[in-house]
């Protein structure tokens, strides 16, 4: 068994298997973080089972760092400050060069602001785990991925460890928050600037369609009867926690409030 597991680098794969490999791989995370990170845990528009949810939090700790309280917080003030000088990576404010470049930047430097981790940050795990290891020593994890991808795959390991570490800053923080709030189309009218980028969303989770996810969020409210709402492809309905989104009326947010209790 062992000896197999250290032959594993004589695979011979052609280039097109790796390609293939590395966006499965990459594809997982952006699933990670658009099912664990945005809809469970920001919006709480879906209740995950723990393994599953464990899956998604020892996933995003190998290929991205990313802890989750961190991440909740800053979407959630996002939504709350959307396109205002509050708002953490608004291209309307920032530019859009600045969100495209520098996406990550931004979220770690917000990620250091004490107050916003405080009010937007509560419902997120707080367990042994989580303490110890994810937000303690966050970046373990993408070192030991490196190690796994170059014991797996030999050298061109360490090419398919850099496109998982790009992808989440390119992918989500620049493109997604970037273009997805400067460029495109709209198939509603929205109060922020979101836009649909392109009709097809397969690399990103549908999450280039930012303002028919916006705009159906706010008509679903945060939840309703415990379940949450589904996408594909552009007709995806992201629902967003009136709680945490600043732009939905008291009575909404209350209504939210009481849905999301249930």
């Amino acid at each position: 068994m062992l000896s197999s597991l250290l032959a594993l680098p004589g695979w011979n794969l052609q280039w097109w298997q790796y390609v293939l490999i590395t966006l499965a791989l990459t594809h997982i995370s952006i699933a990670a973080i658009t099912i664990f990170l945005h809809r469970s845990q920001a919006h709480r528009a879906v209740d995950l089972h723990p393994i599953v949810s464990h899956f998604f939090r020892l996933w995003l700790w190998l290929t991205s760092g990313v802890v989750t309280k961190e991440w909740v917080s800053i979407h959630r003030k996002h939504h709350a400050k959307c396109e205002t000088v509050e708002d953490p990576h608004s291209p309307q404010t920032r530019g859009i060069m600045k969100v495209l470049l520098e996406g990550a930047e931004l979220y770690r430097a917000e990620a250091k602001v004490a107050a916003t981790l405080e009010k937007y940050g509560h419902g997120t795990p707080d367990d042994w785990m989580e303490r110890n290891v994810y937000s303690r020593h966050s970046a373990m994890g993408v070192a030991l991925l490196m190690i796994i991808n170059i014991a797996l795959f030999g050298p061109i390991g360490l090419t398919i460890w850099a496109v998982q570490m790009a992808w989440m800053p390119i992918m989500a923080a620049g493109i997604i928050n970037g273009v997805g709030h400067y460029w495109g189309y709209r198939n509603f009218a929205c109060e922020d600037a979101s836009t649909n980028i392109v009709p097809w969303g397969i690399l990103i989770a549908a999450k280039n369609c930012t303002t028919t996810t916006t705009r159906m969020a706010r008509r679903h409210g945060c939840r309703t009867n415990g379940t949450s709402s589904t996408s594909a492809g552009c007709t995806s309905t992201d629902d967003l926690c009136g709680a945490c989104h600043g732009s939905q009326s008291g009575s909404d947010r209350e209504m939210a409030t009481r849905q999301a209790a249930v």
